[in-house]
């Protein structure tokens, strides 16, 4: 069991607003360096690196050495689940303490956002709750609040794409977090779920791959490509 004074420590570090401000930016799954973190966080490098210590040395993040550089990430997909749903309750208690009419408006305000974003290695917003509900109806998923799982049709389909789950399932990142390799995401902004887990991590690569989504910069919003409404209205039936 955690302790309540493990849990004080993590919720202290992620109640710093310039290192909260840091872990939103690396939810979109990519690794950034001390020196783009300080520039999001508005804090100078140095700042940023006594930071970016202390939630490396709590397990929150991981550093990768490439060349003269660090970069840092996420350390688990268990972090980035953390994080979404800590996002998800603020914004609720904003929204709570504002004065507002019967209208209750959900996740981020940013309208690109709601509809197609990154959480952390898998797809959200509208399009993804979308593709979630369409692959429940036919068939190719089973999706409780729990717990998901892929079908033989499901699989079928997955082999049909060229996404090799078996590759997925044994990456070496996945074995040691000892990921589930499908399992329901709360969508922030449509408050249903998505596909997570490493099923949702080799989804978006594949969209990514074939050209169908495209990241921003310097946000979690993606942009869904002609390609890609073809494709996935062909693939899913979802109409974008």
């Amino acid at each position: 069991m955690v302790s309540t004074a493990a849990l004080a420590e993590t919720a202290a570090l992620i109640g710093d607003l310039a290192r909260a401000n840091m872990l939103a930016a690396l939810m979109d799954g990519r690794a950034l360096t001390a020196t783009e973190l300080a520039h999001v966080a508005g804090i100078s490098p140095q700042t940023a690196s006594g930071h970016l210590s202390k939630l490396s040395g709590a397990g929150l993040l991981t550093r990768e050495k490439q060349g003269r550089h660090q970069y840092h990430r996420l350390a688990t997909p268990a972090v980035a689940s953390m994080l979404e749903h800590l996002m998800s309750v603020s914004i609720e208690r904003e929204q709570g303490t504002a004065k507002r009419g019967p209208t209750v408006v959900t996740g981020p305000r940013d309208k690109a956002l709601r509809y197609a974003r990154t959480c952390y290695d898998h797809l959200a917003g509208e399009i993804a709750v979308a593709i979630t509900d369409r692959m429940i109806d036919t068939g190719h998923i089973e999706m409780t609040s729990e717990a998901g799982a892929l079908t033989p049709k499901g699989a079928s389909l997955l082999h049909e794409l060229g996404i090799n789950i078996d590759l997925a399932t044994t990456h070496p990142t996945h074995r040691k977090s000892g990921r589930i390799f499908c399992r329901p995401c709360l969508d922030w902004s449509e408050r249903r779920h998505h596909i997570a887990g490493t099923l949702g991590a080799a989804l978006l690569q594949h969209y990514l791959q074939q050209g169908w989504v495209r990241r921003l910069d310097s946000t979690r919003a993606v942009a869904v490509t002609p390609s890609g409404r073809s494709a996935l209205k062909q693939l899913f039936g979802v109409s974008l």
